[in-house]
């Protein structure tokens, strides 16, 4: 490996040294330099595209040419008449200039390759097969080759360190343009170009009157081959591995016509390749945009899941999933839009945790905690939705969609903790929810637009929780807290637990543009929203029978039923200004809230008035340069089960009881953002810093059981500020064949609390280092080098913990006798805090296919996972009231062989 990652470099080194460079100007007739012009250079021997470039904004252009070659330059400019012009090559640079004239004829050069890259306007479209290697097989296997765009970790597409909100094929919404869906299941072979549309406005009317800047899309361009024929492909696959028999089974069809539009991803397999997580299906908004998100009021409805452990980078002990997922769009007249979607997913896990836990000023004696556990989940998620567009003419735009979630899902857990023994903990919950919206967009005339913009909400959330604890010793004082009976062999308890809400949220808009500069926004807006709690904790006896008890804390009961109402009726006016490269958007927004909460028949009430203001500056240093200014005051609102005076059980360690007299909090938030794409010598550079400041926030106070670390927990508002500093940023250039990036990421925050009744200031400080280099080959082997360092700082009152997390990477893949295509990647993470290393673990995974040719349609892979075996990797995390340290077991090694076919 050492010897082969040496050879890559020595590569590039030569590279580098057996090149020269061609420099110099695109003008016009009139000697004034064209930014963005393209020029690229062919290799007269070889006829293939050796270089390319882009012209900056003073018209300069750079190329690296091999030496004694003979290359045809070519070079072009929207509107001018492209030039050709033979070059030979020496020992030395080359400074030369080219001017293009206007296309005044006919007669064309013939460009004998598409550009790969053009930009016109806010328009950047990449040409795949300019970038592609031959080992891509999926949509993100493009992506990753184009300079500026990027795949995080999280598995989103990010374009010059901007996170794409919408991906579209053939200019469709692709379910609804979830990127991440995209890039795993569309073929690589059916890209033909990618159109990144930056300051895109979902709403065409409303984009010269809005600042869309951070707004970007993506459109992938299908190969005439593709259009009007079914394309995809189809894999099956088996294999074997210690624990069981391996199985996948992984359709993945497309139909794109002028007309309609259909796709189908499927996805059955037991060797961890999670095509829709439950993380995803909570992420997935399913396009809907919140008409209040800016209007200064952040209300929450309340996060009413189970405690449900996540898988980690799709790894568990065991997983089994069944995905299925269908789109669709119909045009069935020019002014009518039908789409919609409809989701299914399945998924069993197998999860194994070792944790040690330090708490918080817990009693003497036990601030420390291990715990062991081994949980099964069964997931089953469902969403359908709908989408309608009419749109008659230029202005008038009507939209309507729906869109029903309904899943359903159960956790048992065996755990076993230090302090408290054996504990069986069983989980289960179905909600339920429908969002509806209907926007309608009009454009009286050149200088008034309206638009009305309303959402409707349903959900129905209805967590259950069952604890047994076989030792009852530990747990006697929380026991008599609840009011359980003890005179039990265990203690078996648990919780029905309901939430209901329904929320409106509408506004109408109306802009007045003032002249080309400047135009003023009005707005008028409601939120409401009413929830309804229901809670009642129980006791099973050793007859089998059900009790209600009696919580031993004077005045708190076990049952909650309380009604919350929110109300918040909002005028808003923003002003925004074009002055030279600055645009100005100044605004204020007049809220009258009225909140109230009813419980054991008494009605708490919390009515004010109160102006938000905020403001935006934008400074467009260059076409592809951009610093960015705002400034918004927040009031935040809490969820109802934060007012629930009743107990309520949060898992048999933490209880929990709501304050009816919680007031809303008031944050002020500050962000600067910069931006610079730089085609001529392609460096792409971004960097972003959030302040953010909140005053009388909710925190909780927090009280240990008496001998033990079983805690009761009440909210407050505080009178201290808690505050929260973020701040990353990324430096990416490309030389020759070599793409070398840096990103870090940092991020602080303080919060207070109350712990034993002592005030406690939490900090937590978190720094991420990454440094990357990749090289950019078309026929040699490519290599994929990345370190990150990553530091875990935590000061919980008189704990202090700090961990650390180093981890060298390497990913290689390539190409060979044009019929076999090899992938492996290894990873090295080391796990430690201040004194020892706690834990080092290793994956390694490979793959080697073969395909006759680029046209086959049979591709054979084999495919192994996890080839060292390691068997659990570790990670830190901090609460309000602990730090702990996680072993999280994984699958074993999987070796599967695979076969393709290819529509």
């Amino acid at each position: 490996m050492k010897n082969f990652i040496t050879t890559i470099f020595l590569s590039i080194s030569i590279a580098g040294f057996s090149q020269v460079k061609l420099e110099g100007v695109i003008k016009d007739s009139l000697g004034s330099p064209l930014e963005l012009a393209n020029v690229i250079a062919i290799n007269k021997a070889t006829k293939s595209l050796d270089s390319y470039g882009i012209t900056n904004d003073k018209g300069r252009f750079r190329l690296d040419l091999k030496k004694n070659t003979i290359y045809t330059i070519q070079a072009s400019y929207i509107g001018m008449k492209s030039l050709d012009e033979v070059l030979e090559t020496k020992e030395e640079n080359i400074d030369k200039d080219f001017t293009l004239f206007e296309d005044n004829s006919l007669d064309e050069v013939e460009l004998v390759y598409e550009m790969p890259v053009t930009i016109s306007g806010d328009t950047l479209v990449y040409n795949a097969d300019s970038f592609n290697t031959g080992t891509e097989r999926k949509l993100e296997d493009v992506l990753k080759n184009l300079p500026g765009v990027e795949i995080n970790d999280d598995g989103q597409v990010e374009v010059e360190g901007k996170v794409v909100n919408k991906l579209m094929v053939e200019g469709k919404d692709f379910f609804d343009g979830d990127t991440k869906l995209a890039t795993k299941n569309i073929p690589s072979s059916a890209v033909d170009k990618v159109q990144v549309l930056k300051n895109y406005a979902e709403v065409g009317q409303l984009g010269g009157v809005t600042n869309n800047q951070d707004n970007i899309a993506i459109n992938i361009k299908l190969k005439d081959g593709k259009k009007n024929f079914w394309f995809g492909n189809i894999t099956a696959g088996a294999g074997d591995s210690e624990a069981n028999s391996l199985y996948l089974v992984q359709p993945k069809l497309f139909y794109y016509s002028p007309e309609y539009s259909v796709n189908f991803i499927g996805d059955i397999n037991n060797i961890g390749e999670v095509a829709f997580s439950r993380r995803d299906y909570f992420n997935f908004s399913g396009g809907f945009r919140s008409p209040s998100q800016s209007s200064g009021t952040s209300l929450s409805l309340g996060n009413n899941d189970i405690g449900f452990l996540l898988l980690q980078n799709n790894r568990a002990k065991d997983i089994k999933t069944k995905f299925g997922a269908a789109n669709f769009s119909w045009s069935p007249k020019k002014t009518l839009d039908i789409g919609g979607f409809a989701i299914f997913s399945n998924s069993k896990n197998e999860l194994q945790e070792n944790r040690s836990v330090q708490y918080t000023d817990a009693p003497e004696g036990f601030s420390d905690e291990d715990t062991q556990s081994n949980t099964t989940q069964n997931n089953d998620l469902g969403m359908l939705k709908l989408t309608t567009k009419y749109q008659p003419n230029a202005s008038n735009q009507l939209e309507y969609e729906a869109l029903g979630n309904l899943s359903k899902s159960t956790q048992d857990q065996r755990f076993n903790s230090s302090l408290n023994g054996n504990i069986d903990q069983l989980e289960n919950t179905n909600p339920f929810s429908f969002n509806q919206s209907l926007n309608y967009y009009y454009t009286l005339n050149e200088t008034n637009i309206f638009a009305f913009e309303a959402q409707h909400l349903i959900k129905d959330e209805d967590p259950f929780y069952n604890a047994i604890l076989e030792d009852k010793l530990n747990y006697e004082g929380t026991a008599n807290s609840l009011g359980l009976d003890g005179a039990q062999l265990d203690y078996n308890f648990g919780q029905e637990k309901r939430v209901q809400s329904n929320q409106v949220d509408a506004k109408l808009d109306y802009w007045n543009i003032v002249n080309k500069k400047s135009n003023i926004n009005l707005t008028l807006g409601t939120i409401l929203s009413h929830q309804q709690f229901d809670s009642h904790i129980f006791q099973y006896l050793d007859d089998q029978t059900e009790i209600n008890p009696t919580p031993g804390v004077a005045g708190v009961a076990a049952t909650n039923d309380i009604a919350y109402n929110f109300s918040d009726v909002y005028l808003g006016f923003h002003y925004r200004l074009k002055s030279g490269k600055f645009t100005f958007t100044p605004g204020v927004a007049a809220h009258a809230y009225a909140i109230s909460n009813t419980q054991t028949g008494t009605k708490t009430t919390d009515n004010f008035f109160r102006f938000l203001p905020d403001m935006n500056v934008i400074f467009q240093i260059k076409k592809s340069e951009t610093l960015n200014l705002s400034y918004r005051m927040q009031t935040q609102f809490t969820d109802v089960s934060q007012f629930a005076s009743g107990l309520v059980l949060n898992n048999y360690n933490s209880l929990f009881s709501g304050s009816p007299d919680l007031q809303s909090a008031l944050t002020h938030n500050v962000n600067l953002s910069y931006y610079s794409f730089n085609m001529f010598n392609y460096t792409n550079v971004f960097a972003n810093i959030n302040y953010n400041k909140s005053i009388d926030n909710v925190r909780t106070v927090s009280e240990f059981v008496p001998g033990s670390v079983i805690r009761v927990s009440t909210p407050f508002n505080s009178n201290f500020a808690d505050e929260s500093l973020s701040a990353n940023g990324r430096f990416q250039r490309t030389f020759g064949k070599l793409r070398a990036s840096v990103r870090a990421n940092l991020n602080y925050s303080k919060f207070n609390q109350v712990v034993q009744g002592r005030p406690s200031v939490n900090e937590s400080f978190s720094q991420t280092y990454r440094a990357q280099l990749r090289t950019n080959f078309r026929t040699a082997p490519n290599v994929d080098l990345s370190y990150r360092y990553s530091i875990q700082d935590n000061n919980l009152g008189p704990n202090t913990t700090k961990f650390f997390t180093k981890s060298p990477s390497i990913e290689i893949d390539a190409l060979i006798l044009k019929a076999f295509t090899f992938k492996t990647d290894f990873s090295y993470n080391d796990f430690s805090d201040e004194d020892r290393t706690i834990n080092t673990y290793e994956f390694w995974n490979a793959s080697l296919s073969y395909r006759k040719d680029e046209d086959a349609k049979f591709e054979y892979e084999i495919k192994a996972t996890n080839l060292l075996d390691t068997r659990s990797q570790n990670q830190s995390s901090a609460s309000n009231i602990s730090v702990s340290a996680t072993e999280y077991f994984i699958q074993p090694r999987y070796v599967t062989f695979r076969v393709r076919y290819e529509l």
